[in-house]
């Protein structure tokens, strides 16, 4: 069985985690709203936008409203241009004194860890939109959202519908195929976490065409024991450390009682990740699901 926490060591990993990767409640689920006419949204297009999580800032340079972008978190790290912006604070919890700084005229958010954050932009007079998006499918309604409010619709509509079409080629292809190897996902190692049935990843390994050991755990991110990855007995195992480990595979290899795991046996252990494409919901999940792809097929021949 997964193991309980015991401890505060993991707290501040986790709440970095839980930010990361958007784990809270997704988008809607409602029909996608049908894109504005390009001249009405751009006459009412903010001109100075504050984004608050690094999926929402990759959105915005995807669609074209990079430029509009005042104000950005510490974890808003691609594409490269989102480096010059100025930043507000951490992931989920910025300065409000900085951010009112900026005099926004928008600012997105996917989550706050401040409870009182939101509470406290309404009596500062922000203008604020919460874009909470954690299913693959929900992507596409997150982008024409986005594309409505900064005028970009016409390019927002483009990508989405590129992402929709993607995403039913792969999940096609994945349900066609009549065995799906099973894959641990390690998120940290002191202590061992994973990801769940509800987390981000584990859907994109399952559009990739694999399943993930988690899955059988009805949260999005959980602790686990070295004794339940040696049952579980995955044929494959990616390292994705927040922080980076190196050789983070050797040193799996290693750990006792591992050697008779499928993955370690057959030299299928994997590390060396770019996380931002599997761990962070945003435009670029086709390129995730593809190299996850390629992975689990090198491992079929």
């Amino acid at each position: 069985m997964p193991a309980r926490s015991k401890s505060n060591r993991l707290t501040p990993l986790f709440i970095l985690l839980a930010l990361c990767l958007q784990t809270l409640a997704g988008c809607s689920r409602q029909p996608a709203p049908v894109a504005p006419p390009a001249t009405t949204a751009a006459a009412e297009a903010p001109k100075r936008i504050v984004s608050l999580a690094p999926s929402l800032t990759e959105m915005l340079y995807a669609i074209g409203a990079g430029d509009q972008l005042v104000g950005r978190t510490s974890a808003c790290d691609w594409p490269a241009e989102a480096e010059k912006v100025p930043v507000v604070g951490s992931f989920g919890r910025p300065s409000l004194e900085v951010l009112a700084s900026m005099n926004p005229d928008l600012v997105l958010d996917v989550d706050l860890a401040d409870e009182q954050a939101a509470k406290k932009m309404a009596e500062m007079h922000l203008r604020r939109e919460h874009i909470r998006c954690q299913d693959p499918e929900e992507l596409p309604a997150a982008l024409r959202k986005l594309g409505a409010l900064t005028g970009h619709a016409r390019q927002a509509d483009s990508l989405a519908s590129v992402i929709e079409q993607g995403l039913a080629k792969y999940r096609t292809e994945a349900a066609a195929k009549t065995r799906k190897p099973l894959i641990y996902l390690e998120i940290w190692n002191d202590p061992l976490w994973t990801g769940g049935n509800k987390s981000f990843v584990s859907r994109l390994i399952g559009y990739a065409g694999g399943r993930n050991i988690g899955d059988a755990v009805e949260k999005e991110y959980f602790e686990v024991s070295p004794e339940w990855v040696i049952r579980e007995n995955p044929e494959i195992i990616a390292c994705m450390y927040m922080a980076n480990e190196t050789p983070a595979a050797d040193n799996l290899k290693k750990r006792p009682g591992w050697q008779g795991i499928s993955a370690v046996q057959r030299n299928r252990v994997y590390d060396k990740f770019d996380n931002r494409l599997y761990l962070r919901p945003g435009p670029r999940i086709l390129e995730g699901i593809a190299g996850m792809k390629k992975l689990i097929e090198s491992n079929e021949q």
